[in-house]
């Protein structure tokens, strides 16, 4: 097998390993033999060792999750200036003067440089302004695909991005209930999840690196790469690394392969927002020096956005749950990118101003990035300008209050000083330069209907029967004003069952579920507030805290939830808000008054594991099944992992003398290896489900 070969089976060995363990500890289900894992994995550290390549996501290594308090910053030895652009394919040609280049994607994700020693990832910093970026180096050895430790020796710089695919943003999302708390672009998900302070919820998020560029390689390395690109992109794959998708270039061939770049980005999985090409010949390329701005060795292409003019009808404006009121330009339909397209947000106040709108100006529409509408320009305020110019009257500018009027005989879109669905008073805040418009009535029926949809949700209270369009036709009618109310919806049956789309099977299947849902658990309640920042998991780690003492929860502060496992400052500050609000506090009494929530019992003493860290492997006899073992560990205020690491208190598997990996692993990190029974023993549990 040849390096290339090689590296390829590294990465399938690791991603058959952690799918079958994924299946076994998280699923409960077998998708091999140990026998044909122990193979495999054998197989994969002899790869390992053979090539000297190891992938972050590898079973043979554990990347410890580790909490930091903030991220340091550090200055790039040499500034990361960003690249001149043309969306012209002629000036793409023509600047190639006769000289071979490579054509590459330009991934829209987050840009960091990586420095190895001695073999071994040292440091991963975010690019930041170009000069000085965020040390990331623990979020980045969770990165799905890259190689922890090299075959190369000396020390080596190089570039890449960072980016989470189409594919797994959407999923990502699709988990995600509350429409307001979805991520709006996987650039943007890419760029919070590489810059989080816990590397456990960067490990989550699938975050992959694309290597685009070799900074320095330390002379006299045998092996090393050449002074072509070509040659150093070969070096980087030979080191594990996966390099952005390229080709080598001339004047005739570059108009076809950017035709081929172009048909492949409709259906490409990872964010892409142009294409790079940088001349082959290195020393060629650092030759030409730079301008005042730009590097000349490289330049980017811009995808020539498809524009279309057309009419601006109307102006509506979409209130959140968080209050948040947006600008959607509705404008007379067209066809972009081969669909039709009479929609567009405008997002805040600022690129309202900036654009001068106003009903009945023709406008350019295009689609950025082939896939999201946005207006390109304001036509007519542009001929407007042009005319004011030429008859010599000064430039026109935007009024300050950026109101009613702006050119003279140009009316501007009204910016709503009331809310458009609940008629309270409409503020503009400013945030880091960008001004939006938020509705500050805290009983607007567009965030309650939000709210309830999240309270009602599977996760929450769990209500089958109330759609986002039944809750608000239920608070529009003034049935609902708080949580509480859901479950005195017995005072509108008459009503209820006259409504369309009900009647007496469907007043009564809602009726059962609203009686079943009063049945319910602390961390369910507490999701279904709906606080900033608190899932799923966040709600049970908090109950299981506070011992599921919801007064105790409410008194608590910053600092006490600050020091919790997983709870940093911003969740902390969040919750203690919301809980120190006296209305809320209010709501919360009412509709716990309506609830039974079963507590589980935690006895004092009883939490005798807290603190411990335990891996199950193999078959059980005195649990039915792993999940009841891993259950009566956190009852005791013990965690259950899927893998061995330095921080397992032991390993509970019956085949103690098994040559299994996770037994080599405990033997050689010192963990004891525990049968079942002895486990229950050691930990004073035993016989307790035998």
């Amino acid at each position: 097998m040849v390096q290339s070969e090689k590296k390829e089976r590294i990465k399938y060995l690791v991603a058959t390993l952690n799918e079958a363990s994924r299946a076994y500890y998280a699923e409960d289900r077998e998708v091999m033999s140990n026998r044909e894992y122990d193979a495999l994995y054998d197989e994969l550290q002899a790869l390992e060792r053979e090539t000297g390549i190891v992938l972050a996501q590898s079973p043979t290594v554990s990347v410890g999750y580790e909490a930091v308090d903030d991220l340091p910053k550090e200055r790039h030895e040499s500034p990361m200036l960003s690249l001149d652009k043309t969306k012209s394919r002629e000036a793409l040609r023509d600047w190639l003067q006769g000289h071979p280049a490579v054509l590459s994607w330009k991934l829209d994700g987050l840009t960091i440089v990586l420095t190895y020693r001695g073999g071994k990832l040292e440091k991963a910093v975010t690019r930041g302004n170009g000069e000085i970026g965020e040390v990331i180096t623990n979020n980045a050895k969770t990165f799905v695909n890259l190689p922890l430790e090299i075959p190369f020796k000396g020390e080596l710089v190089l570039r890449g991005e960072a980016v989470i695919s189409y594919s797994d943003f959407e999923k990502i999302n699709a988990g995600i209930e509350d429409v307001d708390a979805k991520y709006k672009n996987p650039r943007n998900l890419c760029s919070g999840s590489v810059r989080q302070l816990n590397n456990e919820i960067t490990a989550r998020r699938n975050v992959r690196f694309y290597a685009f560029t070799l900074v320095s390689a330390e002379a006299g390395e045998a092996g090393g790469p050449g002074g072509l690109m070509t040659e150093q992109f070969r070096f980087l794959e030979e080191q594990g690394f996966e390099v952005v998708e390229h080709y080598l270039v001339t004047e005739e061939s570059i108009p076809d392969t950017v035709e081929l770049f172009e048909k492949k980005i409709e259906d490409y999985d990872i964010p892409s927002d142009g294409l790079v090409l940088t001349y082959d010949d290195i020393a060629y390329g650092q030759s030409l020096g730079r301008t005042a701005k730009f590097p000349r060795h490289s330049i980017a292409f811009k995808w020539a956005d498809e524009l279309r003019e057309t009419i601006l009808k109307e102006m509506e404006w979409s209130p959140s749950r968080t209050g948040l009121i947006n600008p959607v330009a509705i404008f007379e339909p067209v066809e972009l990118e081969g669909t039709t397209v009479s929609r567009a947000s405008v997002h805040n106040i600022s690129i309202l101003r900036a654009l001068q709108l106003g009903i009945g100006d023709r406008i350019t529409v295009y689609k950025a990035n082939m896939i999201i509408p946005q207006i390109a320009e304001n036509l007519t305020v542009r001929d407007m300008l042009a005319k004011s110019r030429s008859e010599a009257a000064g430039e026109a500018e935007l009024p300050a209050d950026g109101g009613t009027a702006g050119i003279r005989g140009h009316s501007l879109v009204m910016i709503p000083d009331i809310c458009p669905v609940c008629g309270g008073k409409t503020e503009i805040r400013q945030v880091n330069d960008v001004q939006s418009l938020y509705c500050t009535n805290e009983k607007c029926a567009a965030k309650q209907i939000k709210a309830f949809t999240l309270f009602v949700s599977r996760d929450a209270m769990n209500i089958d029967g109330l759609s986002e369009a039944t809750l608000e036709k239920f608070i529009d009618l003034g049935f609902l004003h708080e949580f509480a109310d859901l479950f005195h919806l017995d005072r509108y049956r008459e009503q209820i069952v006259e409504m369309e789309g009900f009647g007496e099977k469907s007043y009564q299947n809602l009726t059962e579920s609203i009686e079943r849902a009063k049945h319910t658990t602390l961390p369910r309640v507490i999701y279904g507030l709906g606080i900033a920042n608190i899932g799923v998991a966040n709600a049970k780690m908090l109950c299981r805290f506070f011992d599921y003492d919801i007064t105790r929860m409410q008194k608590a502060d910053v600092e006490t939830l600050s020091a919790i496992d997983g709870v940093g400052e911003v969740i902390a500050t969040a919750f203690v808000n919301y809980m120190q609000n006296a209305d809320n506090l209010r709501r919360i009494a009412d509709l716990t008054a309506e609830l039974e929530i079963e507590i589980p019992k935690v006895e004092e003493g009883s939490q005798t594991l807290s603190g411990l860290s335990f891996v199950i492997t193999g078959s059980l006899s005195k649990f039915a099944s792993r999940n009841d073992l891993k259950e009566e560990i956190e009852k005791r205020g013990g965690k259950v992992t899927g893998s061995v690491t330095g921080k397992t208190t032991c390993l509970i598997n019956n085949d103690v003398t098994s040559a299994s990996s996770k037994n080599k692993k405990a033997r050689d990190l010192g963990i004891p290896v525990l049968s079942e029974e002895d486990f229950l023993e050691r930990y004073e549990i035993a016989g307790e489900k035998g």
